[in-house]
């Protein structure tokens, strides 16, 4: 069955059209309900018709590692950024001392100078603020991951309070072999009063070099700082604490050894103090090639000193008695200047010889009275200047690092590049416009401050 529906109208409406028109009638009251509710809404807020703005909001600031983080990478760093204002504090405290960092020029961007101590709780504490006067101050705490391998130094040359020559080179020795030779050289810093330009050369995997491209200035203190705290060095080792080293540089001392006029002359901040006689190698012991009778020839440094060296023909395969070339004595007043044997010492069975003839196995004889006061007079690092013998001096037999021209020396840094020994004027803040001590705290190196022969082993005195 099919159901009908009548439409029936409002009285007065035309029959058929009633539905419709009333429909109509009531989608235009409708649509004027709404055009009434749409003028009220957009015409009653006074302060939108007038123009003011939205309330201004905070500034956002993010520190990095964030709050609560457990084992933080330490050669991250710390990060703190800022939007929608600038930064106007940073306080970074660890074991109690403050870290210092560096504000970017417009104040939205502060990062910890050096890397972080492994094994180390860290507070983080900022605060931003805007023109419209709002600010905002947020804290972070965390900890640094445990060095499952420890990187550390175990030697500097030279040591602590030495006073050394215009020469010295700086040794830096490693307890392991260094991966990442890049990282572990960037946290190495030499400052001196008078700036210099220097660079460092690996002389294998874990020993690095510091050396000048000119001599040192006299008389100036020297620092070095290695920030090995947070320092990755390979997988999973670190370097945990910074090691520092203040050394001095003495008066200019400059020896020249002539081997064909067989004298030598030592001068003093310029000044010519002592010109003796000498004897140097007679040369005649052909081995591998290379007559090692004979003294060597180039840029030698005093590298220490004896007063009694025992100096025999061992290190030429003698040891019989019986052989005419066998010697075993016991020298006053030595001052070794290579690691193959050559030494500055008094020789008293060759005075005869001194100024007129070389007579001995390498070495150079001289007067007793100058050997004695040679050996007080002298610094470790002194440069020794040796010409006429015709043997050549290789850069690494000891401390004649000079003898490698400047930039082959550079091309044995593993950033390939020389740095100035100028002190640091960097901006190292604490917090914005705050000067910071450094976070990591220094730590001696093992080891004593006597220096080492250098890298390679040295030979036995020749004599």
């Amino acid at each position: 069955m099919q159901r009908r529906s009548t439409a029936r109208g409002l009285p007065g409406q035309i029959p058929g059209q009633g539905a419709g028109t009333a429909r109509a009638r009531v989608a235009a009251a409708l649509a004027g309900v709404v055009l009434l509710l749409t003028a009220a809404c957009s015409g009653g807020d006074d302060r939108a018709q007038s123009g003011a703005k939205a309330e201004p909001s905070a500034p956002q600031v993010v520190i990095t590692p964030k709050n609560g983080t457990g084992k933080a990478k330490p050669e991250k760093g710390i990060t703190v950024k800022v939007s929608n204002g600038a930064l106007t504090a940073v306080s970074v405290v660890a074991k109690g001392a403050r870290v210092p960092g560096v504000l970017s020029a417009d104040k939205t961007r502060w990062r910890s100078r050096w890397t972080l101590t492994p094994g180390t709780s860290y507070t983080v504490s900022a605060t931003a603020g805007n023109p419209a006067g709002k600010t905002t101050s947020v804290t972070s705490k965390f900890k640094t991951l445990k060095a499952a391998n420890v990187l550390s130094i175990l030697n500097v040359t030279p040591g602590t309070g030495a006073k050394v020559g215009v020469g010295m080179p700086i040794t830096v020795s490693f307890n392991r072999p260094v991966g990442d030779r890049e990282a572990v050289e960037k946290s190495l810093q030499v400052t001196s009063r008078y700036a210099n330009l220097g660079a460092w050369y690996w002389v294998n995997d874990s020993t690095a070099v510091f050396r000048t491209k000119k001599y040192w200035k006299a008389n100036q203190q020297v620092s070095f700082t290695a920030r090995l705290a947070g320092v990755k060095s390979a997988k999973d080792t670190y370097g945990v604490a910074n090691v520092v080293r203040r050394f001095r540089i003495g008066d200019a001392h400059l020896v020249t050894v002539n081997t064909k006029t067989h004298r030598l002359t030592v001068k003093s901040n310029g000044k010519v103090v002592k010109n003796v006689g000498i004897s140097a190698g007679r040369g005649g012991f052909i081995r591998g090639g290379v007559d090692v009778y004979k003294t060597t020839s180039g840029i030698h440094l005093t590298m220490s000193k004896s007063r009694v060296e025992r100096m025999t023909s061992e290190w030429m395969g003698v040891t019989d008695k019986k052989d005419p070339r066998f010697y075993d004595e016991k020298i006053p007043y030595a001052v070794r200047i290579s690691n193959s044997g050559e030494y500055i010492h008094s020789m008293a069975s060759t005075v005869w010889a001194q100024g007129r003839r070389n007579v001995s196995h390498g070495c150079i004889n001289s007067p007793p009275a100058f050997a004695k006061w040679f050996f007080g007079w002298s610094y470790i690092g002194d440069v020794v200047v040796v010409t006429g013998s015709g043997r050549g001096l290789d850069p690494f037999n000891g401390w004649s690092y000079w003898e490698l021209p400047w930039k082959s020396w550079v091309k044995g840094s593993a950033l390939d590049r020389a740095v100035s020994t100028a002190p640091s004027t960097a901006k190292q803040t604490a917090s914005p416009g705050t000067t910071g001590a450094p976070g990591a705290p220094s730590a001696p190196a093992q080891g004593t401050s006597t220096p080492p022969p250098g890298p390679a082993a040295p030979s036995p005195p020749s004599g």
